[in-house]
């Protein structure tokens, strides 16, 4: 079948592009991380990485550092989201490509898309939302690990702990609701591929 580049040079094309390389640039950036918790200069730490369902005890000198809290609900949904998208984006710009002429003759096609568009764009703004409270979370309980004495005779003295940086972490956050805006920017465009808009578009009238 004959490749069809034609909606890529129009927005609805170059969009999906975009949502395919944002979508995944979203979900790399946070499974990809590991952070790492640090007590007394580096000598003991606790590793936590995707989908950050942390329970993990550390034993030191005279006490045991604990860090307990499950973030793999909220974590697994927005990572869902950006290899669904990924997914959505890749397929019809298959469409696009090998069937464009029937996604213009059939109006059912451009009102699938637009829908199927709607969908994604509700579920980034939800999982990025969601994402982006959980990350609080996050930072919070590896920033504050629970310490508790060895022993009734023993003392948890002041321990510094030093946590890795969440830089990665927050620009997933970033990547999530840019990734809305692009899905919610192309809304637009496809609206005006179905037959509410082409039913709403006034009459084109001959010169006399």
């Amino acid at each position: 079948m004959v490749m069809d580049y034609t909606a890529f040079q129009e927005p609805r094309g170059v969009m999906r592009i975009l949502h395919f390389v944002f979508s995944i640039c979203a979900f790399a950036t946070i499974t990809d991380y590991m952070g790492i918790v640090s007590f007394a200069n580096s000598t003991y730490q606790i590793e936590f990485t995707y989908p950050y369902n942390i329970y993990s005890e550390v034993n030191l000198t005279n006490c045991t550092a604990s860090i307990k809290n499950d973030f793999s609900s909220d974590a697994r949904f927005f990572v869902a989201t950006g290899v669904l998208a990924m997914l959505y984006a890749l397929g019809i710009m298959l469409v696009y490509l090998k069937m464009d002429e029937i996604y213009k003759t059939n109006k059912n096609y451009p009102l699938y898309d637009f829908l199927a568009t709607v969908f994604l764009a509700v579920l980034w703004l939800s999982s990025s939302a969601a994402w982006a409270h959980a990350l609080t979370g996050l930072k919070s309980v590896t920033s504050h690990p629970t310490f508790k004495p060895s022993s009734v005779t023993n003392k948890c003295t002041e321990i510094v702990v030093t946590t890795s940086s969440y830089s990665q972490l927050n620009i997933s956050v970033i990547f999530g609701f840019l990734n809305f805006f692009l899905w919610a920017a192309d809304l637009w465009f496809l609206y005006k591929e179905t037959a509410w808009f082409q039913g709403n578009a006034p009459p084109t009238t001959s010169g006399v």
